[in-house]
């Protein structure tokens, strides 16, 4: 007596292997969330696939995958969009803690100097070597989900319930991060440094 859909942008239903928000209905549905009407109308809306009934939108993100079945992600509220591409920051820090020199990690998104959305990680040990570190996620995730900043610290800032507190993580510093400028080295780049100059 229990449904349970994966559904992409415009409810529709994710292939396999694909990401999707995790929707439930069924017979054990709540009614809705105690004294909260807004969250209530947001969370629990009409059934895209039996009419007159109602799902529950769980917010968290999966995939089905023949051999495990339903595969937890992370939050959907932990999607972010840079340069284009929609990013999930929980598969970095999946890969991250996967990285021997790293105990724990976070990634979060940050505003560069241009107002444009970043990736950083936060990981520890304080001395990780963050090149080698970005090396490393070369070999598994696409260029544009490597973080462009890094802070290394002691230990993670944690919440209550042992979850990190993201909102407690130190903002990386964009200046001393930033790349430096690199003056043309040959007649080429010469030439085309002065095409963009001229166009920009």
């Amino acid at each position: 007596n229990t449904r349970a859909y994966i559904l992409g942008d415009g409810d529709q239903v994710q292939p396999e292997g694909v990401a999707g928000e995790l929707c439930v209905a069924g017979r054990g549905l709540a009614r809705g969330y105690l004294n909260r009407e807004d969250e209530t109308a947001k969370r629990f809306v009409a059934d895209p696939f039996v009419p007159g009934e109602r799902m529950y939108r769980t917010g968290d993100l999966v995939r089905w995958t023949t051999e495990h079945g339903i595969e937890y992600i992370g939050r959907i509220d932990q999607q972010v969009k840079v340069r284009g591409y929609r990013i999930e920051l929980s598969e970095i820090e999946v890969r991250l803690a996967q990285l021997s020199a790293v105990q724990d990690a976070a990634v979060a998104a940050v505003k560069d100097n241009a107002g444009n959305t970043a990736l950083c990680a936060y990981v520890t040990p304080e001395d990780a070597d963050t090149e080698s570190l970005k090396s490393a996620l070369k070999d598994t995730l696409p260029d544009y989900m490597i973080p462009a900043y890094w802070v290394t610290m002691d230990e993670l800032p944690v919440t209550a319930n042992g979850k990190v507190d993201r909102k407690a993580l130190p903002q990386p510093d964009i200046e001393a991060q930033s790349a430096a400028y690199k003056a043309p080295a040959t007649e080429m780049e010469e030439l085309l440094a002065a095409i963009w100059q001229d166009v920009l």
